[in-house]
């Protein structure tokens, strides 16, 4: 699956000098996982999983 970047430029001072800026980026990475034949244990371990803050899980069935 593709990576959204979203880029931000914002002047680096609140006054005048507009041709000092600064770049952020944020980048957004997804993956598919396609689990076939799930188990009702699967899908459970799958819920129950500690993520990092900023990961998230979504689940279809």
């Amino acid at each position: 699956l593709p990576t959204r970047i979203e880029k931000f430029t914002v002047n680096r001072s609140p006054h005048v000098d507009k041709k000092s800026r600064e770049q952020f980026e944020m980048r957004t990475h997804k993956r598919l996982l396609d689990i076939v034949d799930p188990t009702p244990q699967t899908v459970d371990a799958l819920m129950k999983l500690d993520l990092a803050a900023g990961v998230d899980v979504e689940i279809k069935l």
